[in-house]
């Protein structure tokens, strides 16, 4: 975690485990005369000691952080720091995240794909007090409020976690569990148990079933995006899993 000063200005705390974004980031707010950076931090604790210590105005959350779970971050900052306003910055593609980022307390999304002007423009909407998404997702949202009034959800963006989203897409794209590991930096072992957890939630008998669902899942929601080169390298049949 690094802290800077504020100088009376909005405070912006970024949370991102890559610094190149976060460097990126922050030299887009500091062309703004009314925004600074006023902490940095790579993981939900540091973010929580940050908000501590700086008192933050906004939170620009990845959801993917280093040994955490962003959606668990947005819900601590609104369960223990309401006045704190937070902003999605994610690769991951809104139409599976972005709902369940604003039921946790988050007040907008964007995908990092966007061009810097659109971020501010959503750093600017969410500071204004208005949720930020896209059309396209605010028109998803309608359309599945229609078609399903009043009935609670049984598909997978729903049943699982950040985390099980995280490990489930990538079994449908045939990447192995130690591919699935390295990807998302945690332990093989981790990956099984999110992987019984899945099947457990999900009511799937064995790792055919789970392999045929999340394949399922992909296909049904445009989900089989091109993995950045480093992953794409990992990507092997799944035998036994």
């Amino acid at each position: 975690m690094s802290i800077k000063s504020g100088n009376r200005r909005t405070r912006v705390l970024l949370v991102d485990d890559h610094a190149l974004i976060r460097m990126g980031l922050r030299e887009t707010l500091s062309r703004e005369p009314d925004l600074a950076v006023c902490a940095e931090a790579e993981d939900r604790a540091g973010a929580l000691a940050a908000i501590e210590v700086t008192r933050p105005d906004l939170a620009i959350v990845d959801l993917g952080l280093k040994n955490s779970d962003g959606i668990a971050l947005i819900k601590d900052i609104h369960d223990l720091h309401p006045r704190v306003l937070t902003l999605v910055l994610s690769m991951h593609d809104e139409s599976l995240y972005a709902e369940r980022a604003i039921r946790a307390g988050a007040s907008g999304y964007i995908c990092k794909q966007e061009a810097p002007a659109k971020v501010m423009e959503a750093v600017r909407k969410v500071l204004a007090g208005e949720i930020y998404w896209s059309e396209r997702l605010a028109a998803q949202v309608a359309s599945k409020v229609a078609r399903s009034p009043g009935r609670a959800s049984d598909c997978p963006a729903d049943l699982l976690s950040e985390r099980e989203l995280q490990v489930f897409e990538p079994i449908g794209s045939g990447i192995s569990t130690s591919g699935i590991a390295a990807i998302l930096h945690i332990a093989v072992s981790t990956v099984e148990s999110y992987r019984a957890r899945i099947k457990e939630k999900m009511n799937l008998r064995d790792a055919g079933e789970l392999l045929q669902a999340a394949i399922r899942w992909n296909v049904a929601n445009g989900n089989c995006r091109q993995l950045p080169s480093r992953e794409a390298d990992l990507r092997k049949p799944l035998a036994g899993r």
